[in-house]
C-alpha cells in the first residue's frame, strides 16, 4: 500500500467533524478502495475547546488557517470555511501556489471564483475538486463530468436547496403561511438566521451556476443567473397548482442554446405526474437531459453532515488514487465564455393569480390587455363570486415569451378592478 495521503481540515463545524467521522469509521474500506490511508494531519477552527465528539490529539492545531497551506506535512487542503472570498479564497489560493490539492464544500467560492482557481491549479498540477458544493450527498458532478462525458447536453435542472423544498412541501401540506413555516424551519436547523440565500434563492444560483460550467464546458458565471426565491409563492398558489395538477418547485435550470447559456433560479409549476414533482421534504434531485442517455435522475439529501462529508470524503478517495480530471470536465484554458441569454426572450407558459372586484367586466378587460400583448389564456379559474368584493381570479396561458407576458401583467395591474399586484409563476413542461 502507498504512503498516506495526509489531509489538512480547516473548518471543524458539523460538515469538518463528519468528514472526520466518516474517514475513521470507514477507514478500512476507504484505504481499500484508496489503495492508501488517509490521514487527518492537521486542522483548524476559531474555537480550539469545543467538543465535536471527533478526537483531534494526533493533529497539528493550527489558529490560522492559512498557514496550513504551507505545512510540508500535508498533501491536501480542505477547505470548509465558508463564504466567496475571506481567509476560504486565500487558503485556496495559498494552497494551490504550494502544489496542494483543494477539496471544498464552499459553492458561493467555485460559483465566484471557480475559474480562476481552476486555471491556477491546472497550472500548478493539482485538483480542485468540490463534489460537496452542490446538491449533498448526490453525486451529480461526478455525474456529469465523468459518468456521462460521452454526452452532449441540453438541460440541468433540479431541486438545489432543501430549504425551500422543506418550505414548499410543508406549505402544501398544511395549508400555512411563508412565515409561519420559515420560523419553524428556522427552529428545526433547516434554515438559518437570517435566510435570505436559502429563500432568495441565492445558495440554488450558487450551484447553478457551477452545474452549468460542468455541463456545458463554459467558465463559471454566477451574475448570469436570474435569480428569484420563493417569498412571494402563498398557499393560495399551492392550493391552485394542485386543482390544475401542479406542485410548485423552486427550481434551477441551465439549457445552452445557439452559442448562449439560459441560467435560471425560481419558483416552477410541474405537472404532478413528473419525477421531481415527488421529491419532497429536504431532499434534493437534479435532471440531466444528454442526447444518448435521455433523462438521468438523481435524488437524495442535499445537506447534512453524513451527506456533505460523504461528498468531501469521496472527493479525497479520488485525489489518493491519483486520478486527475479537469476542474469543470474540460482544460481550464479551454472553458468557453458563453454570453447570457436573457429571460425577457424566454418562451413558456405561464399561471397569473389575481385579486380582482367581482363586477361585470372584468373578464373582458383582462382578456382585452392580454389580446393587446399577444398572450392567449388557455384556462381561468374563480372559485367564489363575492359581487362587489375581491376574489382570486387564476388564469393559465399559452406559450408566449416573457417579456410579452410582463409586459401584459403590467396593464393588467393598471385595471381598476386589480386590486393587489399580479402573481406570475412559470409552468415548466419536463
Amino acid at each position: 500500500m502507498d504512503k498516506p495521503l495526509k489531509i489538512a481540515i480547516a473548518g471543524l463545524g458539523t460538515v469538518g467533524a463528519g468528514v472526520i467521522k466518516v474517514l475513521n469509521d470507514n477507514k478500512g474500506a476507504i484505504a481499500a478502495r484508496s489503495g492508501r490511508m488517509i490521514e487527518v494531519v492537521a486542522v483548524s477552527a476559531r474555537d480550539r475547546n469545543r467538543d465535536r465528539g471527533v478526537s483531534l490529539d494526533a493533529m497539528t492545531w493550527y489558529d490560522n488557517p492559512v498557514d496550513m497551506a504551507t505545512d510540508d506535512n500535508v498533501d491536501a487542503v480542505v477547505e470548509l470555511i465558508g463564504g466567496s472570498d475571506g481567509i476560504a479564497k486565500a487558503l485556496c489560493e495559498k494552497a494551490i501556489e504550494n502544489g496542494k490539492h483543494v477539496i471544498t464544500a464552499n459553492k458561493a467560492l467555485i460559483a465566484h471564483h471557480g475559474t480562476a482557481l481552476a486555471k491556477a491549479a491546472e497550472e500548478k498540477g493539482v485538483s480542485v475538486l468540490y463534489e460537496a458544493a452542490v446538491a449533498g450527498g448526490i453525486p451529480i458532478i461526478k455525474t456529469l463530468r465523468e459518468g456521462l462525458a460521452g454526452n452532449g447536453f441540453s438541460r440541468v435542472y433540479g431541486i438545489l436547496n432543501g430549504t425551500c423544498n422543506y418550505m414548499l412541501t410543508n406549505m402544501r401540506e398544511t395549508g400555512r403561511d411563508f412565515d409561519v413555516i420559515l420560523s419553524e424551519a428556522q427552529d428545526l436547523g433547516y434554515a438559518e438566521a437570517d435566510p435570505t440565500f436559502d429563500v432568495d434563492g441565492i445558495d440554488a444560483a450558487h450551484k447553478l451556476a457551477i452545474l452549468t460550467s460542468v455541463a456545458f464546458g463554459c467558465e463559471v458565471d454566477f451574475d448570469g443567473v436570474q435569480t428569484e426565491g420563493i417569498r412571494h409563492v402563498s398557499p393560495i398558489d399551492i392550493e391552485f397548482a394542485e386543482e390544475l395538477g401542479y406542485r410548485i418547485k423552486l427550481l434551477g435550470i441551465t439549457s445552452r442554446q445557439n452559442g448562449t447559456v439560459e441560467q435560471r433560479v425560481h419558483p416552477c409549476m410541474v405537472s404532478k405526474s413528473t419525477p421531481i414533482s415527488q421529491v419532497e421534504d429536504v431532499f434534493n434531485a437534479v435532471v440531466v437531459e444528454g442526447n444518448f442517455v435521455d433523462k438521468v435522475v438523481l435524488q437524495g439529501r442535499g445537506a447534512g453532515e453524513g451527506p456533505t462529508a460523504s461528498a468531501v470524503v469521496g472527493d479525497l478517495v479520488d485525489v489518493a488514487r491519483g486520478l486527475s480530471v479537469p476542474t469543470f470536465s474540460v482544460p481550464a484554458d479551454k472553458l468557453e465564455k458563453l454570453s447570457s441569454a436573457s429571460l425577457a426572450g424566454h418562451k413558456g407558459s405561464y399561471y397569473v393569480r389575481l385579486m380582482v372586484v367581482d363586477k361585470p367586466g372584468v373578464f373582458a378587460d383582462i382578456a382585452g390587455v392580454l389580446k393587446e400583448h399577444n398572450v392567449s389564456m388557455e384556462t381561468i379559474v374563480q372559485r367564489n363570486r363575492a359581487p362587489g368584493e375581491a376574489v382570486p381570479l387564476v388564469l393559465t396561458l399559452h406559450e408566449t415569451s416573457e417579456d410579452a407576458m410582463l409586459k401584459a401583467l403590467d396593464g393588467i395591474g393598471a385595471l381598476d378592478s386589480v386590486v393587489e399586484t399580479p402573481r406570475m409563476i412559470r409552468i415548466e413542461d419536463f
